[in-house]
């Protein structure tokens, strides 16, 4: 599974796609799994757009598409 980060910020959660889903890793190892039919923007994001991705207090926010999930 491809890891996409496009920041040289420090990052706590490592972001995967795969298989339809999205895959949220913790810093203490739990993963959690979301299906991208749940959020459309993502499901049909491009790499560049899935790429773009910062994490907020609440959890993850894509800027380019403006999609944001609280974990």
């Amino acid at each position: 599974m491809p890891l996409f980060t496009s920041r040289k910020q420090e990052k706590k959660v490592k972001v995967t796609f795969s298989n339809g889903l999205l895959f949220v890793e913790k810093p203490d190892g739990k993963q959690q799994a979301f299906p991208l039919e749940w959020f459309p923007k993502l499901q049909n994001a491009t790499d560049e757009e899935r790429e773009d991705w910062v994490q907020t207090d609440k959890g993850i926010r894509w800027n380019k598409i403006d999609t944001a999930i609280d974990l």
